[in-house]
């Protein structure tokens, strides 16, 4: 404890211990910053720990991180926003290190803190920082800087901002690739402050050049600016200055470039507008999903149904859909993944006559892919194509399909089936699903996959959720307690675990004639695991059943059980029955 006689206590510790030699010591001492501020109070913290805190110059990249965080919110321990200005000179120094997430840490810190100071002390003290970073001589700080000018510019005098914006443009055009990368990402939300007069003018500009560098990392970040920029200018502009920037990109040189380009470019759609849309976008998007190299397909086969939605159905079907059957027998299987994981989504675009004709198809071959993911990210989306087509003819073509995957060699496979099964169970109907995929649901029981059986198991309880009591009853109960005699000792585990999950919606009545006896008789098993799952049966169906039926059958069960020679049986046993007496006391 800090006590008023030792004023200089808890700054001598954190000195001590920001220069002990354990890292682990010197973290510590960092993320109590807030706490020996509190201690020194607001006036002390200001003119002793601050300024130690500027000269501590840490070369331990982890200490220097977590110090660039701790700042970043410490503007109530120095008193206030009026004194907020005192935190700069630290972060100030952090944003010139070597490590890019030291940086980036502190930049985020000086935004965090810039956003609350008073205008005046914007001017004073916050631009004089941005100037002198963008005037750096090591590059660092010239990349640090780039991301401060968003909040500098709003508050800063005329003089002031035509300053900003030439330090800015001298950032677009710097020797180091680096500094040009941080401006390019940067660009959209220093336009988004600058008026819009000068929108056309110097950042367009900036733009021009950033989109012309010899740097495909720098022509990569400016696509981002597309759209950011894109949303800024007026149609017409955006049209005459972005428009050709983005047809150009989507047949850049470099692979890189044009991925990020099929990743943005539904956005850049909806800056430019329907038309240029059409005539100027579509043949650059049919150009990206036919790319050369996987990765861009990747990019661009993953937007295809957000495309799709800002185009009208006609022009979808006559210049996407070719691009898609090709997709669908891609030579990469992450292509087909990309594509799967969203084609689903098209059949509301296209309409029942176009999904039915074009898509049902591709969603049979994608179905019988050798590849497992893009099974799965079929199988998942089934919903959407329901909608649109209806239940009959989706059964009709695409249930034997599903059938088939129902005892797929890959278990993930298998377990996205039984996941969809009282989904797919709800739109069938009653009738359909006991015809063809009642069985499945018993063989999956025995799987050989514990993720599988349990499923299978959480999967019956769905059901019987579904199509009620008396169905599960007729349906599932009988063949359930017909494998509780199964000789593999895992089955008969999987058995308990469906009855404690079927008790709760069967009800007691069902529970008592059907379901007890089949437990109580398990009690009896020779293996030990199967023991203590009876015991933790018995306590799930505790509040399902009568008291009179706790006592009578569940409770000398139990009794028995706690006597038993294993362990880990006894331990169960009594924790159940700690249970009944919990019950009964609060009854």
């Amino acid at each position: 404890m800090y006590t008023a006689d030792e004023p200089l206590y808890p700054i001598a510790v954190l000195i001590d211990e920001l220069k002990n030699e354990d890292i682990q010591l010197r973290l510590n001492s960092i993320r109590r910053l807030s706490t020996i501020a509190r201690a020194l109070g607001e006036e002390r913290t200001r003119k002793e720990l601050i300024p130690f805190l500027n000269e501590n110059n840490d070369d331990d990249d982890e200490v220097l991180l977590a110090m660039a965080e701790e700042l970043g919110v410490f503007i109530p321990y120095v008193g206030g926003v009026e004194h907020a200005h005192v935190l700069l000179p630290p972060l100030e120094t952090l944003c010139t290190v070597e490590e890019t997430c030291v940086r980036e840490k502190a930049a985020e810190s000086l935004c965090r803190i810039g956003s609350q100071m008073r205008e005046s002390d914007l001017v004073d003290w916050f631009i004089p920082l941005v100037k002198r970073l963008a005037a750096g001589e090591w590059f660092t700080a010239r990349v640090s800087a780039c991301g401060l000018f968003h909040i500098a510019y709003p508050s800063a005098p005329e003089t002031l901002k035509i300053e900003l914006r030439s330090i800015y443009s001298q950032s677009c055009q710097d020797d180091m690739p680096m500094v040009r990368r941080s401006a390019a990402m940067n660009l959209g939300k220093f336009a988004a402050t600058v008026e819009s007069a000068h929108l056309k003018t110097d950042i367009l500009s900036m733009f021009e050049d950033l989109t012309q560098d010899d740097q495909d990392s720098v022509r990569l970040l400016a696509v981002e600016g597309c759209a950011a920029l894109g949303k800024l200018l007026e149609p017409q502009d955006c049209i005459a200055h972005i428009l050709p920037v983005i047809v150009s990109f989507s047949q850049d040189k470099s692979w890189r470039v044009r991925y990020m380009v099929a990743n943005q470019l539904y956005e850049l759609c909806e800056a430019v507008g329907p038309e240029p849309t059409r005539t100027e976008l579509v043949p650059a998007y049919v150009r990206l999903l036919r790319d050369n190299e996987a990765e861009v397909r990747i990019a661009a086969a993953g937007k295809v149904t957000k495309f799709c939605r800002i185009l009208n159905p006609e022009l979808a079907i006559q210049h996407i859909l070719p691009c898609v059957k090709e997709l669908s027998s891609d030579s990469s299987q992450h292509v087909r993944s990309a594509l799967a994981s969203v084609i689903m989504g098209m059949a509301p675009v296209l309409g029942k006559d176009a999904t039915i004709e074009q898509l049902l198809p591709i969603f049979l071959s994608l179905l019988k892919d050798e590849f497992p993911d893009v099974r799965l990210n079929i199988i998942s989306k089934l919903d959407q194509v329901n909608q649109v087509i209806g239940i009959d003819l989706l059964s009709q073509s695409l249930l034997p399909a599903i059938v088939e995957l129902a005892e797929d060699r890959h278990w993930r496979v298998r377990l996205a089936i039984i996941e969809y099964i009282p989904l797919l169970a709800s739109q069938l109907g009653v009738g359909f699903f006991d015809d063809k995929l009642g069985a499945l649901c018993m063989q999956w029981l025995k799987d050989k996959v514990y993720s599988i059986r349990d499923a299978a198991a959480n999967n019956l309880k769905r059901l019987a959720e579904e199509f009620g009591p008396e169905w599960a009853m007729q349906h599932i109960i009988p063949q359930v307690l017909e494998m509780t005699n199964n000789p593999h000792y895992l089955h008969r585990m999987t058995i308990l675990r469906a009855i404690s999950l079927l008790a709760s919606v069967v009800g007691s009545e069902i529970t008592n004639s059907k379901l007890l006896p089949v437990v109580i008789n398990a009690s009896k098993d020779r293996v030990p695991n199967i023991k203590f799952n009876v015991a933790k049966v018995l306590q799930s169906l505790i509040p399902i059943v009568d008291h009179s039926v706790v006592e009578k059958t569940i409770r000398p069960c139990l009794v028995d059980l706690s006597e038993d020679p294993d362990v880990d049986v006894r331990f169960f046993a009594n924790q159940a029955l700690q249970s009944i007496d919990h019950v009964m006391m609060s009854s």
